[in-house]
């Protein structure tokens, strides 16, 4: 039976009313931000390593092996959070966030004493350290959100999302400057280390949880929670549906740049390539809470998984510096709106003494659709560059994930008949 999510957000106070707003709200937001940022931000700039990896350091590597780097990260960030779900909602916050931004740090560092050549020592540093490292961060970073904010919850988190694409933006111009620049590799991700180092201090200082404000820890049971997502048909289409469209999400981000400049493009164009996607991200994350007033969390999770379907389809046509531009911004747009809805989708008939866990679950197996996607599109694109194989697959696997979507549509309407006012509801 579906939980009313207004109701259940009320029964989460004992005393101490949210703010939704005040200076520690926001400076716990802007310190969320940070890690999207540094995460995901990053995570979106690995068209960068794909490219610089295939042309230089991992030359002799296929594009799949390469590729599975970046989705050890993206596999990495969301099922730490299996672990990390329940000790945040036991109380355990600074634990797993400080000791998630050192590994972040460590990691890095050690990827810049990495050699030409040596696949593993990337796959290790930048693939379990850096995804290990974020994972440990990410689940709690958006979690703490509930201890601040109630009604302003989804607005919130699409601001706090639109980190990721910010992040992907700047680490794409500074890493293709680093890399592909007079720099060289090593000092380059040092520099870069360096930045990220710092930003994961400050939001390590900005981000304050206030458990008096949330239901007692041990009210908590974890197995029993994970029970639910999968027993109730609502969460386990949610669960379904973001699982298949990360199995195609991610190949525009690892692949945009390495096709525009095999397509022939020229270098400087191509470097901001995933400029101008995250660009489109950022544009469609800050607008996604916003639009949730009007359209509804369901049916915007249903419009851009197959807008974003057909234009993963559309790279098949991808050869000019216009398409690159119109796709690019598109695909941004849409796809930044989808991933904002997913914390507040996952969440939507939740307890909020239980957001912790349910957003380890969720998180943990959607990771495995960013797992096996970008490598299986590496191996259906070869050394050979067949185009159309890796964007017919990843554009069909996206649109069955639209599809979930409608039926979960289906379900929350007939065994909710309010629902499309608690959805609202949930939007403000």
């Amino acid at each position: 039976m579906l939980l009313d999510p207004v109701k259940t957000q009320r029964t989460m106070s004992t005393g101490a009313e949210l703010p939704d707003g005040g200076l520690e709200a926001w400076c716990t937001a802007l310190g969320s931000f940070l890690i999207q940022f540094c995460g995901y931000g990053y995570i979106n700039a690995f068209g960068v390593y794909q490219a610089f990896y295939a042309q230089n350091y991992l030359a002799n590597e296929s594009p799949s092996a390469i590729s599975w780097i970046g989705s050890i990260i993206s596999f990495c960030v969301p099922v730490v959070g299996l672990v990390c779900g329940p000790l945040f909602d036991r109380g355990y916050f600074y634990h797993v966030f400080i000791g998630g931004a050192i590994l972040t740090s460590f990691s890095l560092f050690m990827l810049s004493m990495a050699k030409p050549g040596n696949y593993y020592q990337m796959l290790l540093a930048q693939g379990f350290g850096f995804g290990i490292g974020q994972g440990l961060m990410y689940v709690p970073s958006l979690a703490i959100l509930s201890h601040h904010f109630d009604r302003r919850r989804t607005i919130v988190m699409s601001m706090v999302t639109c980190g990721a694409s910010l992040g992907g933006i700047l680490h794409t111009i500074m890493l293709n400057k680093l890399l592909n620049g007079s720099i060289g590799f090593e000092a380059g991700v040092r520099i870069s280390a360096g930045f990220i180092s710092i930003l994961l201090f400050l939001s390590c200082v900005l981000v304050r949880p206030r458990y008096e404000a949330v239901q007692k820890p041990t009210s908590v049971n974890f197995w029993k929670t994970t029970k639910k997502c999968f027993t109730e048909v609502p969460s386990l289409l949610t669960i379904l549906g973001f699982t298949f469209f990360q199995i195609g999400f991610l190949y525009p981000v690892f692949y945009l740049q390495t096709a525009s400049l095999r397509h022939g493009l020229s270098t400087s164009f191509s470097f901001y390539s995933l400029v101008i996607m995250n660009g489109g991200s950022c544009i469609g994350r800050f607008m996604a809470g916003p639009v949730t007033r009007f359209v509804g969390i369901i049916d915007l999770s249903i419009t851009t998984s197959v807008v974003c379907a057909i234009l993963i389809i559309g790279m098949i046509w991808l050869g000019t510096v216009a398409s690159v531009v119109v796709l690019g911004v598109l695909y941004g747009l849409f796809s930044g709106i989808n991933i904002a809805m997913m914390s507040p989708m996952l969440g939507l008939t939740a307890d909020p003494a239980e957001l912790g866990v349910r957003l380890g679950v969720g998180f943990a197996v959607t990771g495995v659709g960013a797992l096996i996607g970008s490598p299986i599109s590496g191996a259906l694109l070869t050394s050979r560059y067949i185009w159309w194989a890796p964007a017919l697959f990843s554009g069909a696997i996206a649109l069955a994930g639209g599809f979930l979507f409608v039926g979960l549509r289906i379900v929350f309407l007939r065994t909710a008949p309010k629902a499309e006012d608690a959805v609202k509801e949930v939007a403000e």
